[in-house]
């Protein structure tokens, strides 16, 4: 029987683990990926306090080694369900179950998909939702980066300097990007900005990314673009598909929490991306982890 089951070893979990350790309470990371998380794939990282600059696996392997110096069980696995028992919790994984009193939620969100033609069969195969895992791949080469937010616009100036050329497809008539982003696109030269088009089939040739067919959202006119690879970055959607019948999620598929983490079930936390909240930043999903690892010691006394 654990203490606190952590789902999650990204920064949120990682830091609920660190907070429930140092409570001595007796807790295990159940993680399917990484360690890290999406900050995995984030090529620079300026607004976290303590370092002017620094990359995302380089963030995620200083927590995580703080994770190892404080001999904090770590399991790859798969979470299937959670259950609800009256003599605790019921962790469900692909490799089997762990009983626990309580659960913090830190599973995190996961890149959103176009769900266009040839979107599943060329994914790896010229498509990617990772410039800083797969960038290197297309070094002097055309690229594609869909979407025009924050990450868009990151990704994109990544990119520049490793690709022959970037060509940005955004569906409407300006970025959603912050102001510095939009001013250093406009001042790399290999980058080139398409407005109100959306993408509406990626074109391969002989089992490869060929281009991408797009339309105009204004009077749906249709153009190719030739390129050897493509970046989507157009949002991301919660992981949570194993919790929802216990009823703790909105119609979105985030899970609802109070300003202690804790859900409408006693002795099951979130925090992190996987929460319902108005700020989705590393130093947010740090705090909430604390908290809620605060607040599941609480709860086991």
């Amino acid at each position: 029987m654990y203490d606190v089951v952590i789902l999650g070893c990204g920064c949120a979990g990682m830091s609920a683990a660190i907070y429930a350790k140092r409570s001595n309470m007796k807790v295990v990371i159940i993680e399917n990926d990484t360690p890290g998380g999406q900050i995995n794939k984030s090529s620079i990282i300026e607004n976290y306090p303590g370092y002017e600059a620094i990359d995302g696996p380089s963030l995620a392997y200083h927590m995580f080694s703080q994770i190892n110096k404080l001999k904090i069980e770590y399991r790859q696995a798969n979470v299937i369900d959670i259950e609800n028992d009256t003599d605790g919790k019921t962790v469900i994984t692909d490799k089997g179950q762990i009983k626990t009193k309580t659960v913090i939620i830190a599973t995190g969100r996961k890149p959103k998909k176009l769900n266009i033609k040839n979107e599943d069969r060329l994914t790896g195969k010229g498509i990617s939702w990772c410039a800083i895992c797969d960038g290197n791949l297309y070094k002097d080469k055309d690229v594609i980066v869909i979407g025009g937010g924050n990450s868009a616009s990151e990704e994109s100036l990544y990119l520049s300097e490793i690709a022959n050329k970037v060509t940005i497809v955004n569906r409407s008539d300006k970025l959603r990007a912050d102001e510095k982003f939009k001013n250093e696109l406009n001042n790399r030269d290999n980058i080139q900005i398409l407005y109100n088009y959306k993408p509406i089939e990626f074109v391969e040739n002989d089992n490869h990314l060929l281009g991408l067919n797009i339309q105009s959202t204004v009077d749906r006119d249709e153009k190719f673009i030739k390129a050897d690879g493509s970046f989507i970055f157009i949002g991301y959607e919660p992981v949570t598909d194993f919790c929802k019948k216990l009823g703790i999620v909105n119609k979105d598929g985030y899970i609802e929490v109070n300003n202690k983490m804790e859900t409408s079930i006693e002795g099951i936390y979130a925090c992190g991306d996987v929460i319902k909240k108005d700020l989705y930043q590393i130093v947010t999903s740090i705090s909430e982890g604390a908290i809620a690892a605060t607040n599941a010691k609480k709860h086991v006394g």
